[in-house]
């Protein structure tokens, strides 16, 4: 593996932050010692989400938490990621943003992927966003494992794609989530291939719900 950067000093931002995903992301890094800044449509919300969760992590509304914070996770549900970014995308110039959205459906068979006229929804975000460094990551990746008291380590590779000509936004991010005890910062390819990435959340479930587990993925000979 690579060196990878120092993080500890970066604000972390997580858009989306009062639902499952976002919380479960804000505790693990802020338990790592990183500032955390949740954020959501209403900063009361936000900020009753950050008081739940303790460890120094403080609540804004959705512009106050992109403004201040170094790296922005989006973790908004799909229903509502392209009219979040489009309204934040000032506040969002010249950051790194971390798509982790997966556009799925759900009917009576379970979970499936949802066709992005974009390609994807890191893709979206990047075609939004033209003033950042999009990246996509933190897709298989538990809530229910980050937000458990009882797991001390999380057994996860994490997909990071970026552009290629940007190593250092991926870089950032590989180490962002090795911040997590037992996660690897996986390097996966350029944002093209985000789709797939996040298509597999839809096998993921199928998995979780025969096997009664929250599985993720790890990569062999890395």
């Amino acid at each position: 593996m690579t060196d990878l950067p120092d993080v500890s000093g970066l604000t972390i931002g997580i858009l989306g932050g009062t639902g499952d995903q976002g919380k479960g992301l804000a505790r693990r890094f802020a338990l790592a010692g990183q500032k955390v800044i949740i954020g959501s449509r209403a900063a009361d919300r936000a900020q009753e989400a950050a008081d739940e969760l303790g460890h120094g992590v403080r609540g804004l509304d959705n512009a106050g938490c992109a403004n201040e914070s170094d790296i922005v996770i989006v973790a908004v549900p799909w229903g509502g990621h392209k009219a979040t970014l489009e309204s934040l995308k000032a506040e969002l110039a010249g950051k790194i943003v971390v798509d982790c959205v997966n556009p799925l459906g759900f009917d009576k068979q379970g979970a499936y992927a949802l066709a992005v006229e974009e390609g994807s929804a890191a893709q979206q975000a990047a075609a939004i966003l033209t003033d950042s460094r999009v990246v996509a990551a933190f897709h298989h990746v538990s809530a229910v494992l980050l937000l458990d008291p009882d797991v001390a380590e999380i057994d996860l590779d994490v997909l990071v794609l970026g552009e290629g000509e940007d190593r250092e936004a991926t870089d950032l991010v590989q180490a962002l989530a090795e911040r997590i005890p037992g996660v690897r910062g996986i390097y996966g390819g350029r944002l093209r291939n985000a789709h797939q990435v996040e298509a597999f959340v839809a096998n993921l479930i199928s998995i979780n719900r025969r096997y009664k587990a929250h599985a993720g993925i790890r990569l062999t000979d890395v």
